[in-house]
């Protein structure tokens, strides 16, 4: 059978004689689908429609032990097909390596963009009081003796203080009033 491998929606309703409404209706109810390039490929009608109409039928080969399998023509004939899934196979994983790297481009991509977004707007701190310093530094352990308390694990401490942020002024919120009183109560 000697078919393409992608078909356009016009060629594929040609072939299986079928609408081009009822494809992309079976395209849109998710039963038939279409590479990112709009192409449907052949596996996928063979999947969803079977063997299509036009296209003659092969004759099967009858692997049943009565046949004479040391023939050369039959030798030579399943060398050729074997030959033939072959380079299809080996197209296929092209392909498919193609596909991976472009997406892997995609990834790294994205990822790259997400790690150069702006950073967030910087709310305003409240700094007229500062936090009170002790004149100490804080305790480093001695090189070679280990933290039982901490198992080993040290962290750096921050160098300057954390600020919290503080609103400046803070108006209590009026009390909530129904619908009616709006209209009727005066405004206070």
């Amino acid at each position: 059978m000697n078919t393409a491998t992608k078909y356009s929606v016009s060629d594929a309703a040609t072939l299986y004689k079928k609408s081009r409404a009822t494809l992309y209706k079976d395209i849109k109810n998710g039963v038939l689908s279409r590479d990112h390039d709009g192409f449907i490929d052949f596996s996928e009608l063979l999947r969803v429609y079977g063997e299509p109409f036009g296209v003659k039928q092969v004759k099967r080969i009858d692997t049943s032990p009565i046949q004479n399998q040391n023939t050369s023509e039959y030798t030579n004939k399943t060398v050729v097909e074997l030959k033939n899934q072959i380079d299809f196979l080996k197209k296929q994983l092209e392909k498919a390596e193609d596909r991976e790297a472009k997406a892997n481009a995609r990834i790294d991509t994205l990822l790259t963009l997400i790690e150069m977004k702006p950073p967030k707007a910087n709310m305003t701190t409240f700094t007229d009081q500062e936090l009170p310093q002790s004149n100490t530094a804080p305790a480093q352990p001695e090189p070679g003796t280990v933290d039982t308390k901490n198992e080993g694990l040290t962290t750096l401490v921050e160098k300057e203080n954390k600020r919290i942020a503080v609103p400046e002024h803070v108006e209590p919120e009026p009390p909530k009033r129904g619908f009616l009183s709006r209209f009727f109560l005066p405004n206070g």
